[in-house]
């Protein structure tokens, strides 16, 4: 279809990816709490807190609720992520609202726990992404509402009346009218297609995925050095000295995927470049990557920015087919086909063999289930990774799962897509039962 970066990824597919990647300070479900309730509240002008209230759509409490928040000196929990936005966050910060966040902040948000005035619940029945803050002041009630996406700021009140021209609403936000269009789009492309964008990268093009990769690799060296969250990379990094361990491109594919997410989960004060919705997922499209890089002889030094933006296209192929947020790990399962595919294409495998790593790894890890954000993650994801890079080099020596198999299809298209349909339909009980578990073990 003769698609070129200069006329298609400029529009359609550029758009698509700055739309789905965007820095982010910590795990984006409290981030994305913290704002809602730093948006409400600066629509007041008394800021003496009488009370937050906070309710989400399932998903959000599930990935809100465990993870710790970065300036919170290793704590956790939607009251306090919405306290901590809520008395010291900027709602221009975005995703990044407790960069913000300092020691007096911090006791300022745990006071309001304290005092029992910040409450926090599921709205029942809710579908999608959905948060709403309200908050009492100086006789106001002020609310602010995100859906959709994270940053989406949606609406925003004040003791009722619509702010319907206030500039939180504008911005990044706005654009969210595209988004559902661009992912149709995607998803009617063919991996050969895809591969075809990444043909005429201009420097814009590789300045932008090069800083997503530098902000996910200061996250991998900040976990190999101080072991955050469970320390599953740096463990790993012991392990490979005491040579307990062989060093490897699939090991060391996980090792920095695991890495990077110890920083994350572990509330390191670092940001993530997210994708779809994810910094895990960010940082696991793109970190095994690098780490494939140091076990390769490249002769083109761009080849790792067009496989980086090759995992981060099929990573949101699969995740606007599977949903943004439900029962799948979409940092194993998603992010890691993208691995799949974009190892295979660093070391020059043929669209056929990407296609078949793409069906590799979804034949390995399909119904990886996601149980809540928190420091494990790191291990999961990194097996995932590890998955993900084996899967290319398998399909790189011809051994690719038969389209007999499974859920596994023809082509790697529609393999994607019956992985969608059994995320959408397949698993619609495993969320609840996933929840209820998660809530039920903390009475």
């Amino acid at each position: 279809m003769g698609f070129t970066l200069k006329n298609i990824l400029h529009n359609k597919a550029k758009t698509l990816l700055h739309l789905e990647t965007d820095p982010g300070l910590g795990c984006t479900e409290p981030a994305a709490i913290g704002l809602s309730a730093a948006a409400a509240v600066a629509l007041l002008k008394e800021k003496t807190i009488e009370s937050i209230e906070v309710a989400t759509d399932p998903n959000i409490y599930k990935n809100a609720m465990g993870v710790i928040i970065p300036g919170s000196e290793g704590q956790s929990g939607i009251p306090l992520a919405a306290a901590m936005g809520a008395v010291a966050g900027d709602p221009e910060n975005r995703l990044q609202i407790f960069s913000t966040i300092d020691k007096q902040g911090l006791e300022k948000a745990e006071s309001l726990l304290k005092d029992e005035r910040v409450s926090a619940g599921i709205k029942e029945g809710q579908k999608g992404l959905y948060i709403r803050t309200t908050i009492k002041a100086g006789g106001h009630t002020a609310e602010a509402v995100i859906s959709g996406r994270h940053d989406h700021i949606e609406s925003l009140k004040i003791d009722g009346e619509s702010q319907k021209d206030h500039p939180f609403l504008a911005g990044k936000g706005s654009e969210d009218s595209n988004v559902e269009s661009l992912k149709q789009w995607l998803t009617s492309l063919s991996v050969t297609e895809i591969v075809n964008l990444l043909d005429d990268l201009d420097e814009n093009d590789i300045a932008y995925i090069q800083r997503g990769i530098d902000l996910n690799m200061d996250l991998v060296k900040y976990g190999l050095s101080h072991g955050p969250g469970l320390g599953v990379g740096k463990t790993q990094q012991s392990l490979l000295r005491q040579g307990l361990l062989k060093n490897d491109m699939v090991l060391a594919g996980g090792i920095f995927a695991s890495a990077g997410i110890d920083s994350r989960m572990g509330g390191a004060m670092l940001p993530a470049m997210t994708l779809a919705g994810s910094g895990n997922q960010g940082i696991a499209a793109s970190t095994p990557i690098v780490a494939a890089t140091g076990f390769a002889t490249l002769e083109d030094n761009l080849l790792l920015v067009k496989s980086v933006a090759l995992s981060y296209l099929l990573t949101c192929y699969i995740k606007s087919l599977a949903g943004r947020i439900g029962p799948l790990c979409g940092s194993a399962v998603a992010a890691g086909a993208g691995v799949a595919a974009g190892v295979t294409y660093l070391l020059g495998g043929t669209v056929e063999k990407i296609g078949g790593a793409i069906k590799n790894h979804i034949e390995n890890f399909a119904a990886i289930i996601c149980d809540g954000a928190k420091t494990s993650c790191a291990l999961k994801v990194g097996e995932a990774a590890s998955s993900g890079v084996k899967s290319a080099l398998m399909a790189l020596q011809g051994t690719v799962v038969k389209p007999v198999d499974g859920i596994i299809d023809e082509s790697p298209e529609e393999t994607m897509r019956n992985l969608g349909k059994l995320t959408q339909s397949g698993l619609k009980s495993m969320d609840p039962a996933i929840l209820d578990i998660m809530l039920h073990k903390c009475l």
